[in-house]
C-alpha cells in the first residue's frame, strides 16, 4: 500500500504497536549522515534492530530522497561481473524492548532532498500510530578527551524538560539536518519532541565509538523508560578504549594532546576560570593545531578499523 505522498510504502498488515496501558509509542529517530560522529547513531540503530524483536512498518522511497553520487552505495564485483548491490535504506520499524514495550524506530540514511516532504510524511505516520513522544539522536565532534565522561546536549520542544546540565547555555547557528528539522516540525505541530546530541572526542570522530552510543541510549532510557540490552556495547566500548590507550602509550605527542584536553576538561568541570568548551565564540582545536604527529596517529586509527566493528563503514561525517 503506497501513501498518496509517494514517499513511503506501508507494510500490510501493519504490526501492532499498542501499549498495554493505552498510551502511544515513542518514536526514536536516528539518521546516518552529517551528525553521526563516531558512527554513534548508526551503532545505536543497528544495535536496537539486531538485539530486539523488530518488524518493518514502512519503507521510504530512497530514489526520491538520496543523492547517490554524494554517498555512492557499495557494489560487489567478482572476476567479470557485478554480483550484488547494497541498496540504501530509510525505514520505520516497530521494536519491542526487553520488557515487551513497543516503540517506533526511524533509521537509515539522512535524506539529501525533500526534507519538508519527508518530515511531513513522518508526522503523518506518527499520528497514524498515536506517537506519544519523539526523540532524535545525533553525535557531534568536540574537543574533549576519551578518558572523561561524555557530555550530551539535550533539546526539546518544551525547554523546561531539559535539565541545566544538558543545556548549551548560548545561542549559536549550526548546520541543519533532516533529523533536527523533524524535531522542530514535530514540536511545532504539538508533539512532545526531544533530542540528544552526544559529544565525541574529535580525534576519534571518524572511527566507530560505541561509548557514545551507550551515552545516547542512557539518555533515551532516562526520558522514555525504554529498556535495551547493553552488554555487547559495553564490551565494545572497553575494547576501543583499550586500543586507543595502547596507541597513546607509544606516542608521546598524541598523549600530550590528550593530557591537555584532560586538563581543560577538569578545569571546566571544577568551575574554575577556564572557559567552557561549549561557550559561544570559542574555537575548537584544528587538526593543524594538534600537530602533524597527532594527525598521523589519527590516520592510523581511521585506517585500522575492520568493517565488522560496531557501526561499520559508511559514515560521511565531515564530508557534507
Amino acid at each position: 500500500m503506497v501513501d498518496d505522498s509517494h514517499i513511503y510504502e506501508l507494510e500490510f498488515p501493519s504490526p501492532s504497536i499498542e501499549h498495554n496501558d493505552g498510551t502511544g509509542p515513542v518514536l526514536l529517530h536516528g539518521l546516518e549522515g552529517f551528525a553521526d560522529a563516531g558512527h554513534a547513531v548508526s551503532i545505536v540503530t543497528n544495535h536496537l534492530r539486531e538485539s530486539l524483536e523488530t518488524e518493518l512498518v514502512a519503507s521510504f522511497a530512497v530514489d526520491e530522497l538520496i543523492d547517490y553520487r554524494s554517498r555512492r552505495p557499495p557494489m560487489t564485483f567478482v572476476s567479470d561481473h557485478f554480483s550484488s548491490y547494497d541498496k540504501p535504506e530509510l525505514s520505520l520499524y516497530a521494536v519491542k524492548d526487553l520488557e515487551g514495550t513497543p516503540f517506533l524506530l526511524l533509521a537509515g540514511l539522512e535524506p539529501d532532498f525533500k526534507w519538508e516532504k519527508f518530515t511531513a510524511a513522518v508526522q503523518v505516520l506518527a499520528e497514524r500510530f498515536g506517537v506519544s513522544q519523539s526523540v532524535g539522536l545525533s553525535a557531534i565532534p568536540m574537543a574533549v578527551p576519551h578518558t572523561r565522561p561524555l557530555g550530551v546536549i539535550g533539546h526539546a520542544s518544551d525547554p523546561g524538560k531539559v535539565p541545566a546540565s544538558e543545556r548549551l547555555g548560548s545561542e549559536v547557528q549550526v548546520p541543519g539536518s533532516a533529523s533536527a528539522l523533524l524535531e522542530l516540525r514535530m514540536g511545532q505541530n504539538g508533539f512532545d519532541a526531544r533530542g540528544f546530541s552526544v559529544h565525541v572526542p574529535h580525534y576519534l570522530s571518524q572511527s566507530p565509538y560505541p561509548a557514545a552510543a551507550l551515552r545516547l541510549l542512557a539518555s533515551v532510557a532516562e526520558v522514555t523508560g525504554i529498556s535495551v540490552p547493553l552488554q555487547a556495547l559495553e564490551e565494545s566500548a572497553r575494547t576501543i578504549a583499550e586500543q586507543v590507550d595502547e596507541q597513546l602509550a607509544g606516542n608521546d605527542e598524541a598523549a600530550a594532546v590528550v593530557h591537555a584536553l584532560e586538563n581543560q576538561y577538569d578545569l571546566t568541570h571544577r568551575g574554575d576560570s577556564a572557559p567552557s568548551l561549549l561557550e559561544s565564540g570559542q574555537e575548537l582545536p584544528s587538526g593543524d593545531e594538534l600537530g602533524a604527529e597527532f594527525e598521523r596517529f589519527l590516520a592510523e586509527q581511521a585506517t585500522g578499523n575492520d568493517d565488522d566493528e560496531p557501526g561499520g563503514p559508511g559514515n560521511d561525517q565531515g564530508q557534507r
